[in-house]
């Protein structure tokens, strides 16, 4: 993507509202210099190596601590939601991919975090937060997405170890990955109440690759085949039957970051089409001239500063008060990924042909959201969510 100006001051305004401290205000800005200085990404090399060497530097440059408790290599005591939130704005708005490999380093071991042993925690979160270990998040199936109670992926207890069968796809870090949060069906209930959370090298006889997935915003991503997997029970995340729980607390915490992340990429477009109004002359006057594009102006920056407020309320909540955050980082995510789409076509709009060409900031862009419309629960299971959170309170 096109060079940025280090925390240009619009950019830098939502870090002095109250939901921040100190800290944060540091954390952004300290970023937002490094992404300017240092972030070297090459879109046209092989995705794969682009990633590794991602989460490489992230590592390096002591980011991806943030993804750990600091009890096992990380910055902060425990998973903070609004550094998490600052951090996926900032890489975002810089480079998607960058964003891509901080993110998933964060909700591939966050089920370590939550409910791992000691042992595990040991074995794992250090090499995530140094960027020597790449990290997998995998849940969904080929008929289980949205409905991940569904699952057919089954672990079968063997002695003092699980052996698991069945398959896991759009798996992101699929084929790069050194391990796998993986979620399977052990059987100790019905539905959601059966299944289990386990860990998974990628070295692991009977785990292959079965298939890699290449997809419009190009990252590593695969289906999964576990063909009589033997995975020891000391790799277990947290109690048997308790994986459904594990994932949607690890979920919980993530949701509001993929917000963030959409509330980046939509930072980005605003400021390429206020860049693309002021300079573009036609008939006589800039296209910043012009009531129309005013008027879209105006509704892209009302459209951010919202999505700014519903993500940061999400992340403030949980950190600040505590508070179980289901129905506003559901509401969060729904709305940033919404409307930073419609900014992004805006934007990309003002650019007219220039913004359809392959490669350009924009178009980049309007592949990049897409995806954060669906991945990590699509806007319409978010819409229920929030009804379900409604009624229940009700």
């Amino acid at each position: 993507m096109s060079d940025l100006t280090p925390h240009n001051a619009r950019n830098a305004d939502f870090l002095a509202w109250p939901f921040f401290d100190a800290a944060h205000r540091r954390l952004g800005a300290d970023l937002d210099d490094w992404c300017t200085r240092g972030l070297s990404v090459d879109h046209h090399a092989d995705t794969d190596a682009t990633c590794v060497s991602l989460v490489r530097q992230l590592g390096r440059a002591g980011w991806l601590k943030y993804c750990v408790p600091q009890s096992h290599g990380g910055a902060l005591d425990k998973l903070d939601s609004r550094a998490l939130c600052v951090l996926r704005e900032t890489l975002a708005r810089h480079d998607g991919l960058a964003d891509f490999a901080f993110a998933m380093q964060g909700l591939g071991s966050g089920a370590i975090t939550l409910a791992g042993s000691d042992a595990l925690k040991q074995r794992y979160l250090p090499r995530v937060a140094s960027g020597e270990a790449i990290a997998a998040f995998a849940l969904s199936e080929p008929n289980a997405g949205s409905d991940v109670a569904a699952m057919a992926c089954t672990a079968t207890l063997d002695g003092d170890q699980y052996v698991l069968n069945g398959e896991k796809t759009w798996i992101s870090n699929g084929g790069i990955a050194d391990f796998y949060c993986v979620f399977v069906r052990t059987g100790e209930a019905p539905g959601a109440r059966g299944i289990s959370a386990f860990v998974v090298d990628a070295d692991t006889p009977g785990l292959t690759i079965a298939e890699r997935i290449d997809v419009s915003a190009p990252h590593p991503l695969a289906r999964l085949k576990f063909d009589n997997c033997r995975v020891p029970a000391s790799q277990r995340l947290g109690e048997a039957g308790q994986g459904f729980k594990v994932a949607m607390m690890t979920l919980d915490i993530f949701r509001a970051s993929v917000a963030a992340a959409a509330l980046g990429f939509a930072r980005r477009a605003l400021d390429e089409g206020l860049a693309r109004a002021k300079s573009r002359e036609m008939f006589g006057q800039t296209l910043a001239d012009f009531q129309l594009t005013q008027a879209a102006l105006g509704d892209m920056a009302t459209s951010v500063d919202a999505a700014a407020l519903l993500t940061y309320r999400a992340a403030w909540q949980r950190d600040v008060l505590g508070q179980r955050t289901t129905r506003e980082a559901a509401m969060a995510k729904m709305y940033s990924t919404e409307s930073a789409q419609q900014v992004i076509d805006r934007a990309l709009q003002m650019f007219g042909g220039a913004g359809v060409v392959s490669g350009a900031v924009v178009e980049r862009l309007y592949r990049e959201i897409r995806s954060l419309r669906i991945y990590e629960g699509a806007t319409e299971v978010q819409k229920l969510i929030i009804a379900r959170e409604l009624l229940k309170d009700g």
